[in-house]
């Protein structure tokens, strides 16, 4: 089966998501895979062109070493407003190329402009296209002024879709809403690979390199540190207290919006030893950085429109890592996981450290995270890329 996919963000440095999982694990069981995707943090290059040129990664691999995808990056212009514009026609052009040349028996769609030409395209050429509804894109749009015309493309597109595969429930409710048919709407899952999670990994190498001493509390993030991902609040709280919550210790591992920010509050509370700030590290060295967490956390604000649906593929990730979560109760995660399968539920940041004290006080934290391990351990990548594959196949 050759599958294209097309999507708008960084399939080569953003840290691995759904479509990295499962694109890999169907490489490996020989499916080819193409993938046309686009450098959303463009604005952070050093390059000063206007210009950014076409170009073609061949053999990548972000998971699975022995897997090897062509990731195809159309030029586009380096202009905000104009950026959208060429990358509709660059896209597009390059999706017609692929038609063409690798001649897909499928085309899957993430993103919002480049999705809703392959939707027309596919249609025009009698290709089954697939939209996988994994995140309410529109509403990570910089410019607010766009969101409302990605909302646009992103209903036009789904309504053209063969087949609407969700990861929630609650994306599937919502995709309800913005025109997915119930009879051609899938849910398959986010998955775990429960043999590289291991709560029974080694953390010395970890706990040694950054100064985490065998009696410190660690509340552990990974991933990208957005504006709303509550981390600064946490931060500051922190180190607003520091003396009450001495062997506390907040390790998070990733960067973003927010990172700098972050680096500053450290530096004006002095907390260098209790807020540790690795930067972007290595996938493969993500499971043993969990192994070094006593508690795992989501605390955004619990009023962002873009949390509202979503359920971060890290959650599933921590809960078999056998570790408490402590998450802001959003909509998507309480429909998700409901209570009382290891996760604990705040509504604010700043409750995360009392949280944490009350569960160890109450000696709560063996029988919690018991029950997130358990709760997860039928979203295995095998079952979860069995269901994925078996819909590709009765698709054609």
């Amino acid at each position: 089966m050759r599958i294209l996919v097309v999507q708008e963000s960084d399939w080569l440095e953003r840290n691995p998501h759904q479509q990295h999982h499962l694109m890999e694990r169907m490489a490996e069981r020989g499916h080819q895979i193409k993938v046309i995707d686009y450098p959303i943090d463009w604005p952070n290059d050093d390059d000063s062109g206007l210009i950014y040129h076409k170009e073609v990664h061949e053999n990548v691999s972000k998971i699975k070493d022995d897997t090897h995808i062509e990731v195809i990056r159309p030029g586009f212009i380096k202009i905000k407003g104009l950026n959208y514009a060429s990358l509709f026609f660059t896209h597009k052009h390059e999706i017609e190329h692929q038609i063409e040349e690798f001649q897909p028996d499928i085309i899957l769609a993430l993103g919002i402009l480049n999705s809703y030409n392959a939707s027309k395209l596919a249609k025009k050429h009698n290709i089954p296209f697939v939209y996988y509804f994994i995140d309410v894109i529109y509403a990570l749009i910089p410019e607010k002024a766009f969101q409302k015309m990605g909302q646009k493309f992103t209903e036009k597109t789904i309504r053209n879709a063969d087949l609407v595969i969700t990861i929630n429930k609650k994306l599937s409710e919502f995709a309800y809403t913005v025109g997915a048919k119930p009879d051609s709407t899938i849910l398959i899952d986010a998955g775990i690979d429960l043999n590289s999670y291991d709560p029974d990994l080694d953390d010395s190498a970890i706990r040694a390199e950054y100064g985490i001493k065998e009696d410190d509390i660690v509340l552990f993030f990974m991933g990208w540190i957005y504006e709303f991902a509550g981390m600064k609040e946490l931060a500051r709280a922190l180190g607003e207290n520091k003396d009450k919550y001495p062997n506390y210790k907040i390790l998070v591992v990733g960067d973003g919006d927010a990172f700098d920010e972050m680096c500053e509050i450290r530096d004006e509370y002095d907390m260098a030893d209790q807020l540790i700030l690795t930067g972007k590290q290595p996938f493969e060295k993500i499971p043993e950085f969990l192994a070094s967490a006593d508690f795992c956390l989501l605390p955004a604000h619990i009023d962002e429109p873009i949390m509202q649906d979503i359920v971060p593929i890290k959650i599933y990730e921590y809960l078999a890592m056998k570790k408490v979560v402590i998450a802001s109760e959003l909509p998507g995660l309480s429909k998700e996981f409901g209570y009382g399968n290891g996760i604990e539920y705040i509504q604010e940041a700043p409750e995360v450290l009392e949280t944490v004290q009350k569960i160890l006080s109450e000696d709560r934290y063996d029988e919690i995270a018991s029950n997130a391990r358990e709760y997860v351990k039928s979203n295995d990548w095998e079952v979860i890329t069995d269901k994925f594959e078996r819909a590709m196949l009765k698709l054609l």
